[in-house]
Parts: C-alpha cells; structure tokens; sequence
C-alpha cells in the first residue's frame, strides 16, 4: 500500500506538533525548580553540631565585566546551631538552568576556603562569613532567565559527627 503525498505531509507536521509541545514543558520545569529559591535543608543529629546557611543577596546578582564575562559576587552566612564547635569542610555550588541542566559547579575545599583567607572554624552557636565572587563567561544571556545554584555546606563538629546545610538560590542580571 502506498502512501500519498498529504500523509507525508501530515507526519512531517504531526512530528513538528510533538517537538513543539516539548516547549511549554521545559519552561514549566524550568518555573517549578526555580521557584524554591532559599529554602535551606538540613542534616544533622540532636546533641552533635549543627549549621544553617543563608546566601546574600538572593537572588545572586551577575555583575558584567567585559564581553560575555560576569562576577557573582555572594556572600554565605553559615550558623552554627548544635551548640558544638564545626569545621567547615566544603562550600560547593552546582549552577544549573531550564530546570536541572548542568551549566557550572564550583567547590572550595577546607584548604582553599583559609586560602582565601577565612576561617573554617564555626565556634559553638556562632556563625561565619564567607564572600565569594566567582567569574565566569555566559555564552547566551537568555540563560539569566531560568538559572539557579544549589549551595551545599559540608561540616564536622569536635565529635566527629558530619553535619551539611544546602540552600537553593536563582540567580539574575
């Protein structure tokens, strides 16, 4: 049975409908992972140190440099709320858009965080404050419109005991 040229005509925009449909998809996916901006969760275990982040300014404001290069300047403010000492042991960030591709990941180390010349030592019910201002290039600034970094810091109080803080943040130009 052969086809006539209306059915092949009919498929090629019956596929054109499907990949079209995909559209309104991906900003609704992108809408949902953006919108849970500063919420912060945390893990931790009664009687051991604890910590809370909060990012300044949120959202995370790109600042232009030159071209397609930009700074992201941010504070994190991490509390200590166990009553135990914590030693920061990371602070990453995974930057991702159109609700969950990977475009940017960044991580300072222990090492790298007294480096820079901050303490990694949160004193019990005490807090720290760290700025960072990562530069980056953005090939396409159409990406400003759904970008957002989930912000993870990792710790371990006098007792040995892990504790972590993530927050999520959207990010702006």
């Amino acid at each position: 049975m052969r086809r006539c040229r209306a059915h092949g005509r009919r498929d090629a925009a019956l596929r054109r409908m499907k990949r079209a449909a995909w559209i309104p998809l991906l900003f609704l996916v992108s809408f949902c992972a953006g919108s849970g901006g500063g919420q912060s969760q945390v893990s931790s275990l009664p009687g051991h140190g604890a910590i809370s982040i909060a990012i300044v300014p949120n959202p995370i404001v790109a600042q232009p440099v030159g071209g397609n290069t930009y700074d992201f300047p941010f504070d994190v403010i991490v509390h200590e709320t166990g009553g135990h000492p914590v030693n920061v042991t990371r602070v990453s960030a995974d930057v991702t858009a159109l609700g969950g591709v990977p475009i940017a990941t960044e991580s300072y180390d222990a090492a790298k965080i007294n480096g820079l010349g901050y303490s990694t030592t949160i004193p019990a019910n005490g807090e720290l404050r760290y700025h960072f201002v990562p530069r980056k290039e953005v090939a396409d600034e159409r990406l400003f419109g759904g970008v957002s970094a989930n912000l993870l810091v990792d710790g371990v109080d006098d007792t040995g005991t892990a504790t972590s803080a993530s927050t999520t943040v959207t990010v702006t130009r």
